[in-house]
């Protein structure tokens, strides 16, 4: 307690008014352009003086460098030695800096006191926000601090709201798909579910579709657990277990404030899953999220729940599966030669896609590879894309839910009906120069190649 106390008297008196708020101050905003790439904040970092009443000072420096590089995540972690800071940036960890032990515990206790924590609290796991204010924009952090074995790790989500300013067609999906998605988003009622993993993208593809379906005579509401973004001229609410708002109870409040399209942020339960559903067959289009690892595993995780499969058919209009794969680098990809064996491999693929694929768009094929440059950390990728399948209903599908069918089952139907797969986007967005194989097999598994059939 008296360690935890003693950090106290190195928060100056303005430090303590804007508790919660971290204002980019003028020396550290002079300090951007060189900000911008991991060489530029590990120098930055190795020049500033390391000392109590410096860890504001680094602590801004951290969240700019971590903007600068596109970082999703700052990572704080201690280690019998010393305390090691790294950024995720495009879904991969990258080693920034290397700070003295003695230090770490300041930098620590500047965190917990934006974020509102309890500093005498180091055994158990807390969690937290706060803001920080840069001169063009305010960016939420999500702290989350949990004890480990030679003190307490600290992950900062950095909550930049220009990744959800996106479009419908910047989401990457294919024309086709795109069609597909944007006849959903116009139906009155229905239930469109995305599905995926922790960190695949979900949240952003559903966010774009709000703000697609977006406008002064349609109400949009949602329950989050916790909410993300701000979305404006959209109702968020928040889920809150210790007053009973849990999703299932906000979702009954949610129906009677009149909407016309909700967002549910994760089917977690049966009583949530059966009340979304009735949403969604009385008139609101519902999306929500499920966490299964394909499109074609929903409806047997909607089954699993014990969801009745009458309720499921008439309500359920699209499943979406969705994983991010990094994208190349545009300043520093190159060419590769095509071989002979995977020309054909390829060939053979375009063949077998489903006719609603511009094949045309396939026929002259260049795959590139990274190589690495200052514009990209010398990693060869820049941002990220998803790989998407999209299952919509098709006639027959209420009868296969009806007889409690397996995911197989499902896969078969879908793929019948003109599905393309995970992997089979990937495979498309490697040939036109967006990713490689790597990282779609890093996703997906190894490359599956098809036989040449007559598919749909």
């Amino acid at each position: 307690m008296e360690y935890a106390l003693g950090h106290y008297r190195y928060v100056s008196k303005e430090a303590e008014k804007i508790t919660g708020n971290v204002k980019i101050g003028q020396r550290i905003s002079e300090l951007s352009a060189s900000l911008t790439s991991i060489a530029g904040a590990k120098e930055v970092l190795s020049r500033e003086e390391l000392a109590p009443h410096t860890a504001g000072d680094i602590l801004e420096i951290i969240a700019h460098a971590a903007m600068g590089t596109r970082a999703s995540d700052i990572h704080i972690e201690p280690s019998e030695h010393d305390g090691k800071l790294r950024f995720r940036i495009d879904g991969n960890l990258h080693d920034i800096f290397v700070f003295p032990k003695e230090f770490y515990p300041y930098l620590l206790t500047r965190i917990k006191l934006l974020s509102n924590l309890k500093l005498n609290v180091t055994k158990e796991a807390q969690d937290g926000r706060f803001t920080v204010r840069f001169p063009q924009k305010d960016v939420e952090v999500r702290v989350a601090i949990a004890p480990a074995q030679f003190g307490e790790v600290a992950v900062m989500r950095l909550l930049d709201p220009d990744a959800i300013k996106i479009t419908l067609p910047q989401l990457g999906l294919r024309e086709d798909d795109l069609a597909i998605i944007n006849v959903e988003l116009n139906r009155p009622n229905g239930m469109i579910l995305n599905t995926g993993p922790t960190g695949s993208g979900k949240t952003t593809t559903l966010y774009t579709f709000l703000g697609a379906k977006s406008n002064p005579e349609e109400k949009v509401i949602t329950i989050e657990d916790p909410i993300e973004y701000r979305l404006e001229g959209i109702e968020q609410t928040q889920t809150n277990a210790a007053a009973g708002y849990t999703f299932a109870n906000g979702l009954r409040s949610i129906m009677r404030q009149d909407p016309d399209t909700i967002l549910v942020g994760e089917i977690r339960d049966q009583e949530t899953a059966e009340i979304a559903i009735q949403a969604a067959l009385t008139g609101h289009l519902v999306f929500s999220t499920l966490h299964t690892n394909s499109a074609a595993g929903a409806i047997p995780r909607l089954l699993d729940l014990n969801v009745k499969p009458q309720s499921i058919g008439p309500a359920l209009t699209l499943v979406i599966a969705q994983r991010l794969v990094r994208r190349l680098c545009a300043e520093c990809k190159t060419p590769v030669q095509l071989d002979a064996d995977l020309a054909k491999k390829l060939a053979e693929f375009v063949d077998t896609l489903p006719a609603r694929v511009n094949k045309a768009a396939y026929q002259n094929i260049t795959l590139f590879a990274p190589v690495g440059c200052d514009a990209c950390n010398n990693t060869g990728y820049k941002g990220r894309v998803a790989i998407y399948e999209l299952f919509t209903k098709q006639p027959g599908l209420e009868d296969l839910i009806a007889s409690v069918a397996g995911e197989e089952t499902f896969l078969k139907f879908a793929r019948e009906h003109g599905m393309t797969t995970m992997q089979e986007d990937g495979i498309l967005k490697v040939a036109t120069g967006t990713t490689t194989f790597a990282e779609v097999e890093g996703v997906t598994g190894l490359i599956e190649w098809p036989v040449a059939t007559n598919n749909p």
